[in-house]
This record gives structure tokens, sequence and C-alpha cells, in this order.
């Protein structure tokens, strides 16, 4: 991994201004790090030193990073990432027409001629061999920039293109199995996937004249007949496992509320959650199953919205803990691994953890702006 070079927020390393005040600290260093790395042509960078990530942006780590630093307050870099992905979904409009014509005919596109889930900054495919095909993206980033636009007062018809090219793709295959946010699986529908879909849908039915409610109902009918087992959610329809993402089926997706959103938090709280620390999901090898940063986030947002203010906090401050010295936030940390045999050989294979990672955080600005520890400086 490459080496960083940054110094840290000088307040972080010291803990100056008690806790409240360090975790205000980092808030800043993690505003500070995502727009140090944010692409002059707006895409945001999963992890910038990464073997396996560099060189790539993607729509989901964006959306939600977007959404962070939308909260923070920095209104240009949010445009600027919106801006990106507008562009490289607009320069997809004939693909797209080309996929839908052969739906139409009563034909399949091979997975292959789907639209990628990562993109290069400058929106091409990329070289490298990848799980490509997800549809989660597409739904996240339809939510995100309606979520920005409303929030700062914005006119959606900025993006007017690659909006209608989401809507489009989105409402041709929403119903077909791909990988997952994991980049897992292809065989399956993915509750998660779906749910972030529905979200985006609904985000987008009162700036678009094609019937997405329609289609949102139809994942919600899906999902309750189909991806629930004793009250909660499960990882893909037909299973009886669960997944650290459920939550976003909650919280920001809006797919489930009420008891069965209650029964998913708990769900996952019971199956995936150590002192703090979100898994993914118990059979995950990858760098030998940790815990994950950003599903941390995500659970503790759920727990704030459902007025659980003190079980929010409890995320926030674990999530505090596992920055490294200079404030940099990592993909996962190794204190709980589910499959410690597995972690040296991703260690060989790609490097160590992915850090920072631009997604982690943008998750912990989301979940400081919960708790309104944000002090938004720009």
């Amino acid at each position: 991994m490459k080496k960083r070079t940054e110094e840290p927020a000088p307040s972080l390393r010291s803990g100056a201004g008690g806790k409240v005040g360090r975790l205000r600290a980092l808030a800043e260093y993690s505003h500070a790090v995502i727009t140090r790395h944010q692409d002059p042509g707006g895409a945001y960078p999963a992890a910038p030193t990464f073997s396996a990530y560099k060189g790539y942006a993607w729509l989901r780590d964006g959306s939600f990073t977007a959404e962070g630093i939308s909260r923070y307050g920095d209104v240009a870099s949010a445009d600027r990432f919106h801006d990106w992905a507008d562009r490289i979904l607009q320069k997809r409009r004939a693909q797209v027409d080309e996929l839908c014509a052969a739906v139409a005919r009563g034909e399949r596109p091979p997975d292959a001629a789907m639209l990628p889930t990562r993109f290069t900054f400058d929106g091409a495919d990329g070289s490298d061999p990848w799980w490509d095909f997800q549809t989660d993206g597409y739904g996240m980033w339809l939510w995100s920039v309606v979520t920005h636009a409303d929030r700062h007062g914005l006119d959606v018809e900025r993006w007017r293109g690659g909006i209608d090219v989401a809507v489009d793709y989105l409402v041709a295959f929403w119903d077909r199995p791909c990988y997952d946010w994991w980049e897992e699986h292809v065989e399956e529908r993915h509750v998660s996937t779906l749910g972030a879909i529905y979200g985006g849908l609904v985000a987008i039915a009162p700036y678009t004249s094609v019937d997405v409610l329609e289609v949102a109902a139809g994942i919600r009918s899906l999902v309750s007949s189909e991806g629930m087992l004793d009250g909660h959610l499960t990882k893909w329809l037909g299973s009886t496992a669960v997944d650290g993402s459920l939550p976003a089926c909650v919280v920001p997706f809006g797919l489930v509320s009420g008891e069965v959103g209650t029964a998913t938090l708990a769900a996952v709280q019971r199956d995936l959650d150590v002192d703090g620390g979100v898994h993914r999901f118990t059979a995950d090898v990858f760098y030998g199953g940790g815990q994950w940063i950003l599903l941390s986030a995500l659970l503790g947002w759920n727990l704030a919205a459902a007025g659980d203010t003190d079980g929010a906090w409890r995320y926030l401050r674990w999530i505090a803990e596992q920055a490294t010295p200079d404030g940099d936030l990592p993909e996962q940390v190794p204190h709980h691994l589910l499959h410690p045999g597995s972690r040296d050989e991703w260690i060989e294979r790609w490097g160590t953890v992915a850090t920072p990672l631009l997604w982690s955080h943008g998750m912990y600005l989301i979940l400081a702006d919960e708790l309104g520890i944000l002090e938004k400086k720009v």
C-alpha cells in the first residue's frame, strides 16, 4: 500500500476539545479525506491506495459518500459527484436503449451486456475483470441525487439525462438476479439490492413520468412474499440468513418499516454485531470476515432514526476507535474475525485492508449528522 503523506488534523491527534471534540475532528478529517481524493471530474475513488480498487469509482460507494458530503454542507463537492454520475450515465443511453429493446423482443441480454457496477474516472468499464453486473448502485444514485437536491433546494433537471437512463434501466431489469452489495452470488435476487432500487424509484417518482411506483409496489410485494423469515428480512429471496446491509431497507430506502423494520434491525444485531462492530454475513471469508465500519454506521443511523440515541452513539464511538492515528477509516477491522484462517490469502492477493475507504468516511459523516455533532464548515 502506498504510504500516506497527509498530516492528520491536530485536534484529532491530540483529542483537543474533549470526546465530542475528537468526534467532530474526525468528521472534519473525513470531509478532508473525501474531498482531497475526489477526482477533478467529480468521481469519488473507492479507496485511492488499495490495489484492487485503485482507479475506480462505484455508484454504490459514491452515492453514500455524496450523502455524507451533502449533509456536511459541501454542496459543490456533492454536485460534482452527481454531475459525474449524470455524464457517465448519459454516455450509456444507447446501451440501455439496446438492452430495453432486447427485452421488448423477448430476449434475455447476457450479464456481460449489462451496465457495470464500477467505472474508471472517465466513465469507462475498465480493463480489470470484476463481478460487474449489479443494479443496486443505480437505485442508490437516484436516492442520493434527489435527497441532495431536496436538502439544498436544487433543481434535479440538472441531472435529467442520467436520471432517465437509470430509471429506464431499473424498470427493465429490477427483478433480474445479479451480484449483491458484496459482489457475490449472481444467481440470487438480493433483498438489499431490491431495497436500494425501491428507494431510488420512490425518491425519483415526483420527477419522472415513468410509472416507477408500480415497480416499487412490485418490489415490496415480492420481498413480502419471498424475502422474509420469522418477521424480518433475509439476505436474498428464499434465504434463511441475514446480511449487514439489510438495515438500509429500513433507513434510508424505506422498503419496510414498523414491526418488520424493528425485527430486521434486531436480527442483524443478534447475528452480526460484536461489541459495536458489524459483520457483513456469517459466511464472510473476505480478509477473514472482519467488522465493517460502514455497516456499523448504517445500523447506528437506523437506531438514531428510530429514536434510540444511546444505541446510535455506541456505534459512532466504536467507529471512532477504529481510526488510524492519522484519522483514516478502513473498510474493515480484524478485532473479531469470523474465519481468521482466510485472512492471509487476501493480504497476499491484494495487500492490507483498504484504508482509507471513502465510503467509511461518508457513513461516519451521516451518523455524526444524525447525532447532531456535525459542525458544517462549508
